[in-house]
């Protein structure tokens, strides 16, 4: 059976040899390094102790310095479960989520034709590069070598020129036998409109060959001489050979430089390209007349965990590295993301390591940005904040974004941060969004105080232990909390850890080790939403107005030094005062009422329902029967 073009490339981009080979074997911890994708375990294929089987499983390939066995995905399956090739490709096709294709008797044929393809490229590589050494090519060259571009580079990226002429390269190639409809089929000539023959793509330009990660020049990339030409850089059309939203520039070395460990960064040209490797950064790829793509992302994970977009600091760059951001947030995995260089205005990588040398690019990359810093600059620059309408357009942006994230444990972990990272802003900046509250006079201590906390630290701890029983109840309450100042640093310091998703596990636990804590039915119902949502209420509403009356008493004893006492003065007291006790007054003991849930929802006293339902028998609005009368 044979497999359409391209069938087992994307195969093998899809899959992870790591993970094929991990379920036969045990990896050495002491010797494997899996962030670098180097793996070594005892070999599968023959008895020994020591661990000589090594998987690169950035290159995709296995070999044994004992039995010497070798290969990749498709020739491990094969010998260890014992299959032909067709069915080792089905089984991992099922596993990378690819459907089999049918059998396809023109596939071979197609093979072919692509194979001829390909040498019809080289054939115009040839040309190319000759032309450079031209006359014609005198601006071309003197255009490299403002640039930066030596020979021994030009010659090492095989950069070459297409002279002004219509029919250079058509002519050359169709003396060598290759026909019309091939150059068309290539990307080579296009047809003309006037039913002459067909006439070069290239023309009076800068050539710059790309090729597939096996080497293949697949396309070619055109920079243009004319200052009035309408295109100042043009690919070649897609093709068999070429898709563009799956190339990338440079691919293949770019993969054996990552494989060593040298940092993947992803520019947007060529000549950025061409500046990173000549100047050490030989991991350096491009997207070819797109922006980055899905399939771009999963070809820069197989080569690096964490590719570097590094983009142009202008309007057009940060735009670009938003679209990256929004394409990569469904896709990341643990793991798996993307950093991010912004270069300063104006300057691209070619221009920065010209002016500033290896350094300052490198210093750039060291200090490249997490995806969720530019993600959180992004929406925090988007609006002003000052208003609670915005800010809850702020969360709601923020919540829309990593709710795309597919993968549960990065969504959690990007929902934690995005918590402390709104905890430090708007406690860091109340005019902004935090709530401004007095701080109240240390409460005295009453009867709910046991060991030494005094009634305001009771309140506090319990709130604590509820929101570390039920972590899901956070998010009801964000605005209360940020805006809530805890009267003991260590308290503090809790709340901190909870909103950020870094408390210990047995948080819970220790604070509930109280006994007046301990009695609250949150904590002993940990995990119920409803109870934790009425207790928190309930908790935060008594500390309020615990904390409002010492207020009203500081500025009453501050009244009475002056001529401010009065009637006035009493009732004030008085009133926040009653309002402290009704607060006060549910506490938290064991709740022995029995509820039931209405049509509404709502939970109802049942006792309470049924004396309400015989009150409306006995006026005669309500039948016994529950018949409205």
């Amino acid at each position: 059976m044979s497999l359409p073009p391209g069938f087992l490339d994307e195969l093998r981009s899809r899959l992870s040899l790591g993970q094929v080979v991990g379920r036969k074997v045990l990896w050495d911890s002491r010797k494997s390094n899996q962030a670098k994708g180097d793996l070594w375990a005892p070999c599968p294929f023959h008895q020994e102790k020591t661990a000589s089987f090594h998987v690169d499983d950035r290159k995709g390939y296995y070999y044994c310095f004992g039995c010497h066995a070798k290969g990749d995905a498709i020739s491990f399956v094969r010998e260890t479960e014992n299959v032909d090739f067709i069915e080792a490709v089905r089984i991992l096709a099922g596993e990378a989520g690819m459907q089999m294709p049918e059998r396809d008797p023109e596939a071979g044929r197609e093979a072919d034709r692509r194979a001829g393809l390909a040498e019809v490229m080289e054939e115009a590589l040839k040309f190319y590069r000759l032309q450079l050494r031209t006359a014609a090519a005198a601006e071309a060259r003197a255009y490299l070598d403002r640039r930066g571009l030596s020979p021994e580079a030009q010659a090492r990226w095989d950069i070459g020129f297409a002279p002004p002429g219509w029919q250079g390269l058509g002519d050359h190639l169709r003396a060598k036998g290759i026909p019309d409809d091939t150059l068309i089929e290539a990307g080579l000539a296009k047809r003309s409109d006037r039913g002459g023959k067909p006439y070069d793509v290239f023309r009076d330009r800068i050539l710059f060959p790309i090729r597939d990660p096996r080497g293949r020049v697949i396309a070619f990339g055109g920079r243009a001489m004319d200052p009035g030409d309408g295109a100042k850089y043009l690919n070649s059309p897609e093709t068999p050979l070429f898709d563009k939203s799956r190339t990338l520039y440079n691919h293949g070395p770019a993969r054996t430089a990552a494989g060593k460990g040298q940092p993947l960064i992803v520019a947007e040209g060529y000549m950025d390209v061409i500046a990173l490797a000549e100047h050490g950064f030989e991991a350096a790829v491009a997207p070819l007349g797109t922006a980055v793509t899905e399939h771009h992302l999963m070809h820069l994970w197989r080569m690096a965990d964490e590719p570097v977009i590094a983009l142009d600091g202008d309007t057009a760059g940060i735009r670009a590295a938003h679209r990256a951001l929004d394409l990569a947030l469904p896709l990341l995995a643990p793991g798996k993301t993307l950093r991010f260089v912004l270069l300063p205005e104006g300057q691209d990588p070619d221009d920065l390591l010209r002016a500033r040398g290896t350094p300052a690019m490198q210093e750039l990359v060291d200090t490249a940005r997490p995806l969720i810093s530019l993600l959180w600059q992004r929406e925090v620059e988007a609006r002003p904040l000052d208003t609670p309408e915005r800010r809850a357009a702020f969360d709601k942006a923020l919540a829309t974004r990593t709710a795309t994230i597919r993968d549960a444990s990065v969504r959690r972990h990007y929902e934690d941060e995005i918590r402390r990272l709104r905890w430090d802003l708007f406690r860091a900046s109340p005019g902004k969004g935090a709530r401004r509250r007095a701080t109240p006079p240390p409460a005295k201590t009453s009867a709910l105080a046991r060991g030494g906390l005094s009634e305001e630290a009771l309140r506090e701890t319990v709130i604590l232990a509820i929101l570390a029983a039920t972590p899901a109840v956070m998010d009801d309450f964000a605005a209360d909390l940020e805006g809530l100042a805890f009267s003991d640093p260590a308290r503090a310091a809790i709340a901190h850890d909870l909103m950020t998703g870094a408390a210990p596990a047995d948080l819970r636990d220790r604070l509930a080790a109280h006994p007046q804590i301990a009695i609250c039915p949150a904590i002993r119902r940990a995990g119920d939403l409803e109870t934790a949502r009425l207790c928190l209420s309930e908790e935060l509403a008594k500390l309020a107005a615990s904390r409002g009356h010492a207020v009203e008493i500081a500025e009453a004893e501050a009244d009475l030094a002056g001529e401010g006492a009065g009637e006035y003065l009493t009732r004030r007291l008085a009133l926040s005062g009653r309002a402290r006790d009704r607060a006060g007054r549910a506490g938290f003991a064991e709740d022995r009422t029995a509820y039931e849930r209405a049509d509404n929802g709502a939970l109802v006293d049942r006792d309470e329902r049924a004396r309400f339902a015989a009150l409306l028998t006995e006026i005669g609005f309500e039948k016994p029967g529950g018949e409205t009368t």
